[in-house]
């Protein structure tokens, strides 16, 4: 399988709407937050992700987001990538969010995605990028551990445990 890391654009529509529905039947909200566009048309979740990325509002951070396709320009996953850290981030966000669509888990397609994804945050000037789980998703915590991630600690956030790893670039 060949998989390509790309900015979602307007050819994308269609393979976007099959991964929405892919989230909603399996009563799932689209992780990572950047490309759920709830409440969006197409065209307007890819304007939202050109002021995330060019123009960000008050207190937020610049932030790149790719879709994870495959030869027949599927939509596998997505994967959202901050620029920088504010408090916020730095204690939950972490600089890297992704998810993989339902029905293409279990498959090591994150792994994939976050290890294609680091040489851009490279690009960015981030040395060690931060990823963040939730202490309830071990699926997660190995993809980042596989990707070189060290565990730097847990935090009581939000009503939930988040695991804080540093993966040096």
């Amino acid at each position: 399988m060949q998989l390509t890391l790309v900015k979602p654009s307007d050819e994308l529509e269609e393979a976007y709407e099959d991964f929405r529905a892919d989230w909603k039947r399996r009563q799932e909200k689209i992780v990572p937050y950047a490309v759920r566009g709830e409440g969006l048309t197409y065209p307007q979740l890819m304007e939202f992700l050109y002021r995330r990325e060019n123009a960000p509002e008050e207190g937020q951070v610049p932030s790149t987001a790719f879709f994870l396709i495959n030869e027949n320009r599927e939509i596998l996953g997505a994967i959202d990538i901050r620029h920088r850290l504010n408090d916020y981030l730095l204690s939950y966000g972490g600089h890297i969010g992704y998810g993989v669509r339902p029905s293409c888990r279990g498959r090591g397609l994150a792994a994939k995605m976050l290890a294609m994804a680091l040489p851009y945050a490279k690009s960015l000037g981030i040395d060690r990028a931060l990823v963040t789980c939730d202490r309830e998703n071990p699926a997660s915590a190995k993809t980042i551990l596989r990707c070189g991630g060290i565990l730097e600690d847990e935090r009581f956030l939000e009503n939930e445990w988040v695991q804080r790893y540093w993966i040096a670039l």
